[in-house]
């Protein structure tokens, strides 16, 4: 027994009709013609949907080697893309040493865990990477939101240390993005808007800079991880107790912006040396850094190892190499606390990464692989806490003086690992003197740049205004409560304005304008004519939402044929709101097919009483009665069963309306065959005799779309010929086939074949009924008329 055969019967034993389509065949002259190839639409399957995740060896094969995307690249590398390579790795490097030793203590951790953390980003990363500009190391942000989650944790269990809490966070965080990236499941990051991504970055800047302010005036007392207008408030209020430290950060927070201002005029003023400036510029940070580790030391050799004896606070002992590496504590106890911090970490992990990633792809003309790039970060804070590293991510500041520098590959990374392994067994004893108030300018004048401008803000207002509302809102989120709130509410806000648009969502009425394609040069050529180069049909919302000129008045393409388009796509969200525009500007413009449809008062439903008592029905209504309904699915790439089902209702509705006759109904640009699958499956697309049962279609012949089949020559026209728009050489010769199958007659390339075809058989199916002479076919014939 066949499978086929089992399914039949199985579905009759459940009452499954598995033959409820009544498709009448068509017979078209055209399918005679031996010109003509006939195209017969085949529906896709489940089964066929299913084959495409069957596994097969090759499939796997190309899986495997995209996890390591240096193997496309690797053995062309020569000495051109090493000098660039070594340029941009050695620069990063002596921006991180500072950089990540600043942000391992907004982490709440010894500096060493900065390096360590960049360290392992910088060694990991180029073998995984898709983008050679992203460096992925210590990030303000981050360091932040690590350092709340410390405090957060150790206020109810102070057993926990605070590496061993960053440390855990990084595994289970990493191990979350490493399967994301394996599953290749990237795609989620499109699920957070670049609107919460800026406002998320704008107010952890300005909730970063805030809190760095106390460390740079040596102000002591205020609580830094608060909401930051407290801080700012507490700040204000501590100013009298500054100390020497404000001398050491102010200055050297003013030297950072002045050396960077002088950079950029110069730049402006000698653009062939802007290489120099640019790299002046870039080793601000680096000069700063050992300018005030000078002057420190000169001021603060007396303490002998003790940095409680210094006239300013200084960094202290860090301990050279990898003092702490080993494997991170994981109980149940740990992770239990930093559960609930997890969705946090992850988001802004994935968020920060990814917009820098794409950003620079975008401007460097190369695109990422956002699994791959999850999976780069999943596993560099995988392993990185074995090393002593924290949660890391692609750091912003970074990537674009790697990118600037002129970096060529990934490889650059190797040589900035280099640099920071040099610091840590090098330069140890040197990072003792680095004063905290210095360290704390370091981070404002890098977080400065995580503020969003004035005019890119403008630029969304410009674009979407209440998307603005949003970044504000996420902002003043961020500073008067907390950073993890500021992104919880930005990506909420953002879906509910997403829900918003889906939901309120309005379709358009078409109506139809002859266009004339036209030149400047043949604009008024000759007593004020116009010379047009060509004619054709386009439709337009009669509205005029979409900015059409509103002195254009479109016209209806045919008594009694509506012609609506989706704006938003079609889904159960707004499939009710579309439903409902379409009856009501159906029933508008169209007339009831029957007008008097009651004989007594007692039969008509309660919603349409008809008039006051004592008045007659109206029968002299001049609309035309409604005949067919075309929906233009340019914007709709899937529908679901309750779009369905909702088509089949208002299918139903109009019918009643338009009895005796039925509404035909015509599809355009129907761009996936699941959708049309959907829609046959509800009866669109064919004859359904079953429906139809009582009009004579015999006559009827649909206009299909030819074009010209594979590897036959382009067709020939005959100049002599017109099509319905008054076109000469509508008249083709040579192998045709229909664009789409001739077992779908209601299936069209786009709206104006829709028109024409549904205006052919209102006009032939007209004809047809005029000459039977019935009654029923006068009334339709005069509804035409009206």
């Amino acid at each position: 027994m066949s499978p086929n055969t089992v399914g039949r019967t199985l579905a009759k034993g459940l009452g499954i009709d598995v033959d409820y389509r009544k498709e009448e065949p068509l017979t078209s002259g055209a399918a005679s013609i031996s010109s003509v190839e006939t195209y017969v639409e085949r529906e896709p399957t489940v089964s066929e949907w299913l084959s495409q995740f069957k596994p097969s060896l090759s499939a796997f094969q190309r899986y495997l080697r995209s996890l390591f995307p240096f193997w496309n690249w690797i053995f062309h590398y020569n000495f051109t893309w090493l000098f660039g390579d070594v340029i941009a790795g050695v620069t990063v490097g002596f921006v991180v040493i500072p950089q990540g030793m600043a942000y391992a203590l907004l982490a709440k951790l010894p500096a060493e865990y900065g390096l360590y953390t960049s360290f392992v980003g910088f060694l990991l990363y180029w073998a995984f990477a898709t983008s050679k500009d992203i460096t992925i190391g210590t990030v303000a942000v981050m360091s932040t939101i690590v350092g709340n989650i410390v405090t957060k944790v150790q206020k109810t269990h102070p057993e926990f240390a605070a590496e061993q809490i960053a440390r855990a966070l990084a595994v289970i965080a990493g191990a979350v993005l490493l399967f994301i990236g394996l599953v290749r499941f990237g795609r989620i990051v499109e699920l957070i808007p670049l609107v919460a991504i800026t406002s998320f970055m704008t107010g952890a800047a300005i909730s970063i800079g805030a809190g760095q302010v106390p460390a740079l005036m040596g102000i002591s007392g205020v609580n830094t991880r608060g909401p930051t207008y407290l801080v700012i408030i507490d700040t204000l209020k501590r100013l009298p107790t500054t100390k020497l430290d404000a001398a050491m950060g102010l200055s050297a927070l003013t030297m950072l912006y002045t050396i960077r201002i002088i950079c950029s005029i110069m730049t402006k003023k000698q653009p062939s040396k802007k290489k120099m400036w640019f790299f002046l510029s870039t080793l601000r940070m680096a000069f700063v850094i050992l300018l005030y580790i000078l002057i420190s030391y000169l001021a603060n050799r007396h303490v002998k190892g003790d940095a409680k004896m210094a006239k300013f606070k200084i960094l202290g002992k860090v301990p050279r190499g990898f003092q702490h590496a080993g494997a991170p504590t994981l109980n149940k106890e740990l992770l239990s606390a930093i559960a609930p911090d997890l969705p946090l970490t992850i988001i802004v992990l994935i968020l920060e990464h990814i917009a820098i990633s794409k950003s620079f792809g975008r401007i460097n003309n190369y695109v990422i692989n956002p699994s791959q790039e999850l999976v780069a970060v999943g596993f560099t804070n995988l392993l990185g806490p074995f090393l002593g590293a924290y949660p890391a991510t692609g750091s912003f500041s970074r990537t674009a003086i790697k990118s600037k520098a002129g970096v060529r590959t990934p490889l650059a990374g190797i040589f900035t690992a280099i640099i920071v392994l040099l610091a840590l067994y090098a330069l140890t004893a040197v990072f003792f003197y680095i004063p905290m108030s210095s360290l704390a300018a370091i981070i404002i004048h890098a977080v400065g740049d995580l503020i969003t401008p004035p005019n890119v803000v403008y630029q969304f207002w410009e674009t979407s205004p209440l998307e603005v509302v949003i970044f504000f809102a996420g902002v003043l989120v961020t500073i008067f409560t907390t950073i993890d709130i500021g992104i919880y509410v930005t990506i909420a806000a953002s879906f509910a304005l997403l829900l918003w648009r889906q939901l309120f969502t309005h379709g358009a009425i078409l109506g139809r304008v002859k266009v004339y394609n036209v030149t400047p040069d043949s604009i008024g050529q000759k007593d004020g004519e116009t010379k047009a180069l060509g004619v054709r049909e386009t439709y337009v919302p009669i509205n005029h939402q979409d900015g059409s000129n509103p002195q254009i008045e479109p016209e209806s393409p045919y008594p009694g044929v509506l012609v609506f388009r989706f704006t938003e796509g079609f889904t159960y969200l707004n499939q009710q709101g579309y439903m409902d525009e379409l009856v009501a500007y159906a029933q508008h413009i169209a007339r009831p097919g029957t007008l008097d449809r009651f004989a007594k008062l007692g039969d008509r439903p309660w919603n349409d009483p008809g008039p006051r008592r004592g008045q007659q029905i109206n029968l002299d209504d001049n609309r035309p009665v409604l005949r067919a309904i075309i929906l233009d699915f340019a914007a709709v790439n899937h529908v679901d069963v309750t779009c369905v089902q909702g088509l089949i209702d208002v299918r139903a509705q109009l019918d009643r309306y338009a009895s005796p006759d039925n509404v035909e109904w015509h599809f355009a640009s129907i761009t996936s065959r699941w959708t049309k699958r959907a829609l046959t499956t509800a009866g669109f697309g064919y004859i359904d005799t079953e429906r139809f049962r009582n009009r004579s279609d015999q006559h009827w012949h649909p206009v299909y779309s030819f074009a010209a089949v594979e590897n036959t020559p382009a067709p020939k026209t005959d100049p002599e010929a017109q099509d319905r728009s008054g076109n000469a050489g509508a008249r083709p010769t040579g192998k045709l086939s229909t664009v789409h199958g001739q077992n779908r007659p209601f299936f069209h390339v786009d709206v104006p074949a829709a028109v024409e075809s549904a205006v052919a058989g209102i006009e032939n199916r007209l004809a047809n009924i005029s000459s039977g002479g019935s009654e029923a076919g006068k009334e339709v014939v005069q509804g035409k008329a009206a």
